[in-house]
Parts: structure tokens; C-alpha cells; sequence
């Protein structure tokens, strides 16, 4: 019989191809309503990362039907053809610097951020200097000519931590040519541009103190770029590092596709929403709670999924989830179609200690301690920053009374907007398989490390963490770790009818304890 040992890190639950699982998420458990009615009648609706995109203007015409099939078609395909366009991007960090992710150096990070990019598309190329480079004595040195041909060539400049008065002034004679340049921690006299543009930026909110710009336009669309950039830099994260860079190609270089479920469809939406949700639109506007999710989701920065998610888990009410649940799932009136990523490729297991992997135990390493203990399994780090650390998470996967069956149920601490500390609990249904729903406007990314106790693995055990989150192209320094110090009396239980392991035999919990290895 298989046995389960004391530390696990399973893959994170938006592939799950260990277990061939998908978890049918509630969609507005990540995903709201944002309303924002102005002069153009356009209204938000963002989903996770939303980036902040470059409206379009239509005009009327003429035109036959058969010019517009073929315009249509010509913009497929230079659209298509635009996709394939490569987008070069140089890093250069400051030597020695450290990041504030678990003081890791910025040259690791970036080089880290060079490889999630290619996640997203492979035509993203970026390469990572330290700015030592700029100060070699030998202009002819391998490296120094590398670096300048790199910005020749270059979309972006990055510039993270950079200071040096001598890498400063190297900089500005080399990088003249490059259309977009941002600047994160580095000395004030170097400069931002986007699309061509100078900007400097004494703070967030003041960004334009450098005019003109040519257009009114441009100026609001570059300060709405370098807010959303600015914001999801201050916000210290992996992702959100990488967010940054996709954000400034969205705008100035070419569409990112995982960032195209950003806005409403315009009047589809509003009359697919009035046609089918009206009822649940009125019970939502009237219902106090309902109300102030939205009105506190208006506040939040489109990009902000913790601000996002924290008013939704405030003011959560049945009339907000009959409001999501038939907006976004029964009528997608969004035309959502969010897709799995399929990168990193993570090797599923194929055999648990001599055993093959299949799905019925696959479902018992799932459920884990329960039975022993009051859960399956508990929460010491996540690596998603706005779903993976709230406080005091416990893990409860089992078999439902239907036959095949499988739920996962999560029960975690949320501080409110008011400062209260609150327990909320969850319910998704489990299902094998290959096609999950596809009516959310982000997947879900990110991963969790567990263990039955709640304690962060010690040293003996850090091999094997290490060794587990590289298989997944996960570094430890992504990982926020979970507080699990004040978790009491939390809700949990099981329903009636519920059913647990059905190979891996709970007396040997034990003997794992102990030491087994997986």
C-alpha cells in the first residue's frame, strides 16, 4: 500500500496534471464587475491582470459586405503577421543589487523573468546585464559590445536598482535609440520613455511634468501605462515583475494575448446583461453589500487582484453570486475564453512508490491527512499573491456521494477592508479530465506548498523542496509564506455522505511521520 510522507508540493491547482484534475472554479470567486460609465459609454469589467489597452474609433462606410470580409481578412492577417514580430528587451541591474523578494539579487530575478516571458510568447527575447558592464575601461571588451548591440536592437530598456554616476551617463550616450525605457529604483536622472516619448516621473500621481507631449491622447494613455506599471512594481512579486513588461509591449509594441480579456464588448455586453440578468442586476443594486462590492471595486486599480478579491471577500453576499454567476458563467456575456497555460511543461507523476498514478489515488493523495486530522492538508507558502497567502488556509479534498464524485473545499482567514479577521470557506467541485471551464477571464497561475502541520519544511528537507519547485519552474523566493499562527476555531467538517481514501491505508500516516520518503 502507498503511504503519504510529511511534505509534499503538489503542482499548482490551475493544471494539476499530476491527478488529471481541473478545478471548476466559481467565476466570481476571481472575477468582478467594474463599473465605470463616462463620456465614451464604455464600462469596465476586469479580470485578474487587466491591462490598461489602447481604444479603438469606428467610423461608418459605404463599403460592400465583400470589401469588409476582405478588409476583415487582410487584418487577420496582419495581425498574425504582427504576432511573429520578435520584442527585444535589455535588463540592466545594478551590481550587487538585492531585491526585496527574500533578498534575492536583482540578476537572478530578472534572469528568472527572462524565462516567464517565453511562457507568455517565445518571440519575447530579453537579456539581463548588471551594469558593471557599462564601466569596463575597454569599449572593445566581448561583453560591452554584446550589451551595445543589444540596444540597437532593443524595444525596451529595463533599468532596475541602476545608480552608479559612471553606468548612468554610459547609459543615456548608449540607449538613445531605444523607443521604451523604464526605470524602477534607479538614480532620478535617468528618464522614462514610452513610444518614443520622454516622461519623467517625480511620483506616481505626477507623472507628465516633462511636456509636451503631441497629444492630449497620448499623454493619458502613457499615464495610465506608467500607473499600471508603477503600481504592479510596488506590489513585489514574480508576476507582477513580469506584468510590467507585458503591460508597455500591450501598449507600444503589439497585443499580448493573455491580456486581451480586458474590457466589456460594449453594447453586447450591456444587452446580453439586461436581457438575461436583470432581475440579478436589480437584487444586486438594491442589496446593501452587493452594492458596496461594487462600489468598492470601482476604487480598486483594474490590475490590483488582491484590492479585487478583498472587496469581494468584505462584502460577499448570496445577491453578488447570483449577480456573477449569471453574467459571467450561465451567459459569459463577456465572451470569455481563458485558457490554461501550457507553459511551464511540469512532467505529471506517472507512479507513487512503485505504483502506478491513477486516478483513484491520485484523488487519496489529495485528500491526504483527513481522517487522521481534521483536514487534508495546510497551507505553508503560495506563490500567487492574491489568492495563495491569506492567513491560516486548510485544504479539505473528498469523494461526494455521487458516484465519481470529488470535491475540494478551502477554508482560510481574510482580514476585512474594516480590519476584522473573518473565516471563509469555499466549495469547488473536482473533475477529471482535460476540458475546464473556459468562462473566466484569467486562469488562475500559481502554486501552493503544503504540508499536514502548517510548518515550513526544515533544512534536512530543502533538497527535496528545492527539487520540487524546479520541476515546476517555480523558485523558492516566489513563495509568500502563509501565517499560521492564530487559526482558531476554524469551520470545518465534511457533509454527510462523504467517503476518503480508497488506497492509501490512514494507519500508515504514522509511519510517514516518521520519515518515508514519496
Amino acid at each position: 500500500m502507498a503511504t503519504l510522507s510529511n511534505y509534499t508540493a503538489p503542482p499548482s491547482f490551475f493544471r494539476r496534471k499530476t491527478a488529471g484534475f481541473h478545478l471548476n472554479r466559481r467565476p466570481f470567486e476571481k472575477t468582478h464587475l467594474q463599473l465605470l460609465f463616462s463620456n465614451t459609454q464604455e464600462f469596465w469589467w476586469p479580470m485578474g491582470y487587466s491591462p490598461l489597452r489602447r481604444r479603438s474609433s469606428y467610423c461608418c462606410s459605404s463599403a460592400t459586405v465583400n470589401e469588409n470580409k476582405k478588409k476583415i481578412g487582410n487584418g487577420a492577417a496582419a495581425a498574425a503577421a504582427q504576432s511573429e514580430i520578435p520584442v527585444r528587451i535589455v535588463a540592466l541591474v545594478g551590481e550587487g543589487s538585492v531585491s526585496p523578494l527574500k533578498s534575492t539579487p536583482w540578476h537572478d530575478v530578472m534572469i528568472h523573468t527572462a524565462e516567464k516571458l517565453k511562457w507568455v510568447d517565445e518571440e519575447f527575447e530579453m537579456v539581463v546585464f548588471t551594469d558593471n558592464v557599462c564601466r569596463a575601461n575597454d569599449e572593445s571588451h566581448e561583453t560591452v559590445v554584446q550589451l551595445q548591440e543589444a540596444l540597437r536592437q532593443a524595444n525596451i530598456l529595463m533599468l532596475v536598482a541602476v545608480t552608479n554616476q559612471e553606468s548612468i551617463k554610459w547609459i543615456q550616450m548608449n540607449s538613445q535609440g531605444v523607443p521604451n525605457i523604464i526605470c524602477f529604483d534607479s538614480s532620478p536622472t535617468l528618464t522614462n520613455k514610452l513610444g518614443g516619448s520622454l516622461i519623467q516621473t517625480t511620483t506616481i500621481r505626477s507623472i507628465f511634468s516633462k511636456l509636451p507631449l503631441p497629444q492630449s491622447k497620448k499623454i493619458k494613455e502613457s499615464e495610465d501605462v506608467v500607473t499600471s506599471v508603477y503600481e504592479a512594481w510596488e506590489r513585489h512579486n514574480s508576476d507582477d515583475i513580469r506584468f510590467c513588461l507585458l503591460v508597455i509591449i500591450n501598449a507600444y509594441i503589439r497585443p499580448v494575448s493573455i491580456l486581451k480579456n480586458l474590457r466589456a464588448k460594449g453594447f453586447s455586453t450591456l444587452n446580453c446583461m439586461v436581457t438575461n440578468c436583470g432581475p440579478q442586476i436589480l437584487n444586486c443594486l438594491l442589496d446593501a453589500n452587493c452594492r458596496k462590492a461594487l462600489q468598492c471595486l470601482n476604487k480598486c486599480s483594474p490590475v490590483d487582484q488582491v484590492c479585487n478579491y478583498q472587496c469581494i471577500v468584505s462584502y460577499e453576499s448570496p445577491q453578488l453570486e447570483e449577480f456573477s454567476l449569471c453574467v459571467l458563467q450561465k451567459h459569459n456575456c463577456l465572451e470569455l475564453d481563458a485558457k490554461i497555460p501550457d507553459k511551464p511543461v511540469v512532467t505529471p507523476m506517472e507512479k507513487f512508490r512503485g505504483d502506478d498514478l491513477d486516478h483513484d489515488l491520485a484523488e487519496d493523495l489529495f485528500v491526504g491527512w483527513l481522517g487522521r486530522l481534521d483536514w487534508s492538508w495546510r497551507v505553508v507558502a503560495g506563490q500567487n499573491p492574491a489568492y495563495d497567502q491569506f492567513p491560516c488556509q486548510y485544504q479539505l479534498f473528498y469523494r461526494g456521494r455521487a458516484k465519481g464524485s470529488f470535491w475540494y473545499e478551502p477554508v482560510f482567514q481574510v482580514r476585512m477592508l474594516d480590519g476584522k479577521l473573518v473565516w471563509r470557506r469555499r466549495r469547488y467541485r473536482v473533475k477529471r479530465g482535460k476540458t475546464p471551464a473556459r468562462v473566466a477571464g484569467q486562469s488562475y497561475t500559481g502554486a501552493v506548498l503544503v504540508s499536514p502541520n502548517g510548518v515550513y519544511p526544515d533544512q534536512s528537507q530543502r533538497g527535496r523542496l528545492v527539487s520540487a519547485l524546479d520541476r515546476c519552474s517555480i523558485k523558492e523566493w516566489e513563495l509568500f509564506n502563509v501565517d499560521n499562527c492564530s487559526c482558531k476555531d476554524p469551520p470545518l467538517g465534511l457533509p454527510e455522505g462523504s467517503s476518503l481514501h480508497r488506497k492509501i491505508k490512514i494507519e500508515d500516516f504514522e509511519d510517514s511521520s516518521a520519515g518515508k520518503n514519496v
